[in-house]
């Protein structure tokens, strides 16, 4: 009923199945990061504070990188991805 080609497609469903949960796996460990919305009065800077610590220039670089800004402007309802 099944035929021989049952165990071949068994074995390539099941490696397409451990590819797709390792590179899931993979995404979540080492992209992390928060999806923040900008309030009213926010700029990089406090933003970069509230988030890491230690010198918020270089959290702000790192912000200004992951969203393609060429510059520290943001207006309120922009969504921010912040690295982590």
């Amino acid at each position: 009923m099944f035929g021989a080609r049952t165990p071949i497609a068994v074995g390539i469903l099941l490696a397409l199945l451990v590819a797709a949960l390792s590179n899931a796996h993979a995404s979540k460990g080492a992209g992390h990061e928060v999806r923040y919305r900008v309030h009213a009065g926010e700029t990089l800077w406090t933003i970069a504070e509230s988030h890491y610590s230690g010198d918020p220039r270089k959290a702000i670089w790192r912000i200004e990188e992951r969203n393609g800004l060429s510059d520290a402007s943001i207006r309120a309802g922009t969504v921010l991805y912040l690295p982590q």
